[in-house]
């Protein structure tokens, strides 16, 4: 046997309230388009009776974002065990202006955003949409030289994280570097 050859992400799934405030909400604030929709009132792997909504969203250059919504289950939450910024869905824009711009824009909506955050080799804003899922804007800004750095500490640092539960110092560099520049 050998291990599978992916060729991408075809769509990664969330639950939502209100499918119909969720298209509307992806559409005004970060242009996604509206691909297509199923529902059925029998989930097609389980047969199990459960009416749902299912929407895709184009998040760009072929991947998919989609939501089900779920009218006949108990009202949805979030795993209380979870920091709220754990759990989230981050999008890559073009470049730090984007990131401005955008973050100008969302606000224009009355959306509160946090950020930028400046994480080294990238700095991105936060926001929730309606379903209470946390969302991240992205611009890169890492060089070549610091990814290559990064990924050669990858193995080291899950191993050692995987030992001790402890941060290893690895990439320290990265969040110093962050502190000299502020």
């Amino acid at each position: 046997m050998t291990t599978p050859r992916l060729r991408g992400v075809h769509h990664v799934a969330y639950r939502c309230k209100d499918a119909k405030e969720t298209v509307e909400f992806y559409k005004k604030t970060l242009g996604m388009a509206f691909q297509l929709a199923i529902a059925e009132d029998h989930v097609p792997s389980t047969g199990a009776y459960d009416p749902y909504m299912h929407i895709f969203l184009d998040a760009g250059n072929g991947n998919v974002l989609a939501f089900f919504e779920l009218p006949e289950q108990p009202e949805m939450g979030r795993d209380p065990n979870t920091p709220q910024w754990v759990q989230h869905i981050a999008f890559r824009l073009g470049s730090l202006d984007e990131l401005m711009a955008t973050k100008a824009y969302l606000e224009s909506l009355g959306i509160d955003v946090l950020g930028p955050t400046h994480h080294g080799i990238f700095k991105s804003i936060y926001f929730f949409d309606p379903n209470g899922h946390r969302l991240e804007l992205a611009a890169d800004i890492g060089t070549p030289e610091q990814m290559a750095q990064l990924k050669s500490v990858a193995e080291p640092m899950i191993e050692e994280w995987s030992a001790t539960k402890k941060a290893p110092r690895h990439a320290a560099w990265l969040h110093e570097k962050i502190k000299t520049e502020s």
